[in-house]
């Protein structure tokens, strides 16, 4: 293999279907057809021209139409790796994304690569490789770069003449992503077994599919941005860390959709070792919904201090200052005055899901009054439960986006949430963490948990009681 080779000129490949309408080719070993007698017809040429035309396009609107159905980098990119692979003729490649501002996000992906392929390349000094030149902006790189035989070249890096032996690939052509309205984003690079080189129309092909390609990235590289500041917005406006009072154990989980939504939790001490426990959920998503949760979540702890022994007068409270200061936006809460030592929680619920109350004996949805969301009738109220548990047991407060997240109508959802609370393991309901975990992990389908497609939060506090 390190003997130079004639470089060959690579075919499409066979992954992307002709189109109906162009001629099969000929089979293999088959006689070529008898010379014609007589000159082709004067328009003959031009015919096959527009032929072979009308394909090209044809693959690329076909090929382009996959990829904007994608909706996520991590899809597209894959996509991207595919196309590309079959414009050119080759069977594996990469692509690495590495914004010029430097901003991330950073990702590298294989197409026939395995994870320790992909670190083995990393080995290689970044000059020497023909997408690295590219990232660092060299000269003449814009373009792209074709090396139809990386052993016959001079001077190549023993390091990368020690990788590519060793992972099978022989020649490369790498093309930047460089959106029009924005810097590059990255490159990619496709690998060729033997020595091969994509021809004229194939670059050509190519170079208009990665434009494309760019462009579509470009959107979807600025909507991970947002998504990733909305989701660390949101995680700023939430606690911190949960307090430590004696007699009982706290644990939170939050997930935020892409959107940014409004749902919140909250666990703050009170006088004479008393605990407000709070969850609730703003309408609306996106920076707006954002920021009157934590508009809400900071007043709703300035009334529990106040007045937290009266879970109503809390959240009648709020609910005059949601009314009179966002007479456009509704909210539902449950807050609750809790006293470790007794095991008791005094609770007041507006158009809020439950309480669920998890131990040995006995799990079972605590009632609460029917009411109204915060925000929807003139003056609300709505009488206090009270909440007596076991040594041992837990309260899981959630939002309930926790149910929608199933994607089942709301009966079954809450029996399905149920059915998790009731199969905790014995081994894990001494830990309040574990508990929300298992709840997660049985509650929503595969994946519901973190979707990059849901509208909504999901927020679970649990309280277990010593």
């Amino acid at each position: 293999m390190n003997a130079p080779h004639p470089p060959k000129v690579a075919g499409i490949d066979s992954t992307v279907p002709a189109p109906a309408h162009t001629v099969a080719p000929v089979a293999a070993g088959a006689s070529p057809a008898a010379p014609p007698s007589h000159p082709h017809p004067p328009g003959a040429v031009l015919q096959d021209r527009l032929a072979g035309w009308v394909s090209d396009l044809t693959t690329l609107h076909e090929l382009t139409e996959r990829l904007t159905r994608t909706s996520t980098l991590d899809e597209a990119l894959r996509e991207m790796l595919r196309a590309g692979a079959a414009l050119v003729g080759a069977r594996r490649g990469l692509v690495v994304l590495e914004p010029a501002d430097r901003l991330g996000p950073d990702t590298t992906i294989g197409l026939g690569l395995a994870r320790a392929d992909l670190g083995h390349m990393e080995t290689v000094p970044r000059s020497s490789l023909s997408y690295g030149r590219i990232l660092d902006g060299l000269p003449g790189a814009d373009d792209g770069i074709a090396e139809p035989d990386l052993f016959a070249e001079k001077g190549l890096d023993p390091r990368h003449r020690e990788v590519a032996a060793r992972l099978g690939y022989a020649a490369s052509y790498a093309l930047p992503l460089t959106p029009e309205s924005a810097q590059r984003l990255g490159a990619a690079v496709w690998l060729y077994d033997e020595p091969a080189e994509p021809s004229e129309r194939q670059r050509h092909l190519i170079g208009l599919y990665v434009r494309h390609a760019a462009e579509h990235l470009a959107r979807l590289v600025e909507l991970q941005r947002t998504r990733a500041c909305m989701a660390t917005m949101t995680e700023e406006l939430l606690p911190s860390r949960l307090p430590r009072v004696p007699g009982v154990q706290l644990a939170a989980r939050h997930r935020t959709s892409p959107r940014g939504g409004g749902d919140w939790y909250d666990a703050l001490p009170l006088p004479e070792a008393a605990l407000g426990l709070a969850v609730g959920s703003v309408t609306g998503s996106g920076p707006s919904a954002v920021a009157a949760m934590g508009r809400l979540r900071a007043s709703l702890r300035a009334y529990a201090v106040m007045e937290g022994e009266d879970p109503v007068a809390v959240l009648s409270d709020l609910e005059l200052l949601l009314r009179l200061t966002e007479p456009a936006r509704s909210a539902t809460s449950l807050f609750g005055y809790c006293e470790p030592a007794l095991r008791k929680i005094t609770l007041a619920g507006a158009g809020h899901s439950p309480p669920l109350l998890i131990g040995e004996r006995r799990t079972e949805f605590v009632e609460t009054s029917v009411s109204a969301p915060l925000g929807m009738l003139a003056c609300w109220e709505a009488p206090s439960v009270e909440i007596h548990a076991e040594p041992g047991e837990t309260v899981l407060l959630y939002t309930d986006g926790l149910l929608h997240r199933t994607g089942d109508p709301t009966d079954r959802a809450f029996a399905r949430l149920h059915a998790a609370a009731a199969g905790v393991p014995r081994t894990l309901r001494r830990d309040p963490d574990a508990i929300a975990d298992h709840i997660l992990r049985t509650v929503l389908p595969d994946g519901a948990a973190d979707d990059a497609g849901s509208a909504e939060d999901v927020v679970l506090l649990a309280a277990r009681f010593e």
